[in-house]
């Protein structure tokens, strides 16, 4: 870089800052990457988690809702019918 066509130390400086600079922005990149997978997996759950409450409810709002009764029998001692 610029210390191998210049000979002085602020020219050593600069080619060794802007190296460090390259370093860091490649560790912020790949700590974007995973930051990236980690919001996706986590943005699956959510949405997993969501249909299980959305089915979780409807089950609750069909018990909750009075079931339509049929012609059943009654349950207990039937009155003796004189004739």
């Amino acid at each position: 870089m610029a210390a191998s066509i210049l000979s002085t130390k602020r020219a050593v400086d600069v080619s060794v800052l802007v190296v460090r600079t390259f370093i860091k922005l490649r560790t912020v990149l790949s700590a974007e990457k995973k930051l990236q997978t980690k919001l996706k997996e986590i943005e699956e759950k959510i949405t997993d988690h969501d249909e299980l409450i959305q089915a979780l409810a409807k089950v609750i709002r069909q018990l909750m809702s009075p079931s339509k009764l049929k012609n059943k029998r009654t349950i207990g001692f039937a009155e003796w019918n004189d004739k």
